[in-house]
């Protein structure tokens, strides 16, 4: 059943005022509204969930599509590459346009993208990646514009994330090289601390951390910190490998670094998996010419795309709220077999 969107002439009524002094509250213009009347505009703004009609405005100047937010930290990733392929796809199938934006996990870029898509005129806002939840949340808000977090969100002011089950995801990999190759000492590559990384995905590796540690256990657990930039993860294994006795396994804890970490291995004198097997993350499935390919859980980005286009913006037909309602259910990743670990090979 389809809620009755409430209108401008509504809002009004309820706050004793007119359609006009409501439409100078909405635009900060360009008449003065008393303190006392702009906060039951305000407050009948929130009762009755006021969402502009964009729909409404863009008929005076007649045009098929309509428009979607979407923030990224980096395109040029492969994770991120395929989750905005599948969604600008899905979204224009729905006439939709994306706009996107990469914010490189910088938190003022992401709320200047923010400002500047609601200023456009979109119809909501799908972060990836947030890293400034509570003031991304706070603009979309105040816009009446849906927003849905996809992957991660730094600030934690929304618990609603449409992603992956990271931490299984952690543990799913680990368990591959104690369980099937019976690798005894595993050690984690990745920073997760706000002093290890200042833009980069902290918060999914500090998930995936935890589920490496669940299955080592954390007397056992050790870690090669890094920035999470490939030069970083180089220099840091490279490092860790000089200085002590080598381990027969690594978990990788983001696809950025995996390529760096094989390549300090091979110049510590290791083969790989022969002497050192390793287990990454969200490899590019369209990279198989690589000298050896990456064992790595995947993530459905299909299911991911669908599910948080389908919450942005079926959001007024299924709720009377600017947030979907409830929980997404954690995704379950899946391992996807190379020769890094040694099950497969060449």
């Amino acid at each position: 059943m389809t809620v009755k969107r409430a209108t401008l002439a509504d809002v009004a009524r309820r706050a004793g005022t007119s359609t006009a002094v409501v439409s100078y509250v909405l635009n900060d213009g360009p008449r003065p509204v008393s303190e006392s009347t702009r906060a039951r505009v305000v407050a009948a703004l929130d009762a009755l969930n006021y969402r502009p009609d964009r729909a409404a405005r863009a008929l005076r100047r007649p045009r098929r599509w309509r428009h979607l937010g979407l923030l990224v930290p980096d395109v040029r990733m492969p994770l991120f590459a395929t989750l905005v392929g599948h969604i600008e796809a899905e979204a224009r199938r729905r006439d939709h346009l994306t706009l996107i934006g990469n914010t490189g996990y910088d938190p003022e870029r992401e709320i200047e993208f923010a400002s500047a898509f609601t200023d456009s005129g979109i119809e909501g806002l799908i972060v990836v990646g947030g890293a400034n939840g509570r003031a991304t949340a706070e603009l979309c808000r105040h816009a009446r514009i849906p927003i849905v977090w996809v992957h991660n969100n730094r600030d934690e002011v929304e618990p609603d994330v449409v992603g992956a089950d990271h931490i299984r995801a952690g543990a799913s990999a680990t368990r591959h090289l104690t369980d099937t190759h019976r690798r005894g000492d595993v050690v984690f590559v990745g920073g997760f601390t706000a002093g290890e990384v200042a833009h980069g995905d902290r918060e999914t590796v500090a998930q995936r951390y935890e589920g490496y540690r669940s299955v080592v256990g954390s007397e056992r657990a050790r870690r090669i910190a890094t920035d999470l930039t490939p030069a970083g993860a180089y220099h840091a294994v490279g490092r860790y490998l000089a200085g002590n006795p080598a381990p027969d396994g690594l978990v990788v804890g983001t696809y950025a670094q995996a390529a760096a970490t094989l390549r300090a291995v091979a110049d510590a004198g290791l083969l790989v998996p022969r002497d050192l097997s390793v287990v990454g993350y969200d490899t590019d499935t369209s990279d198989t010419y690589a000298a050896v390919t990456l064992t790595a859980v995947r993530q459905p980005i299909d299911v991911i795309a669908r599910l948080a286009l389908s919450r942005v913006l079926d959001s007024d037909e299924t709720s009377d709220q600017t947030q979907p309602p409830g929980p997404p259910e954690p995704i379950v990743t899946h391992l996807a077999i190379g020769e890094t670990c040694g099950c497969a090979t060449r």
